[in-house]
């Protein structure tokens, strides 16, 4: 995904689904433009939040 994506993704009204390379279910917590970077929680465990290159993330 770009980064112009996931920010199209976390601005929507619409729940999108989104999903790590590894598979994992993840909420878009907030953007990096700049660093071409996403703060991420996972689905299903609110405290396991991460950091990860808006490439890893995969609209599903």
């Amino acid at each position: 995904m770009d980064v112009n994506r996931a920010k199209q993704i976390y601005s929507s009204d619409s729940t999108i689904k989104v999903h790590l390379e590894n598979g994992d279910s993840v909420w878009i917590e907030h953007i990096d433009e700049a660093n071409g970077t996403a703060t991420v929680k996972v689905e299903g465990n609110p405290t396991d939040t991460k950091t990860v290159s808006v490439d890893q993330l995969q609209e599903r």
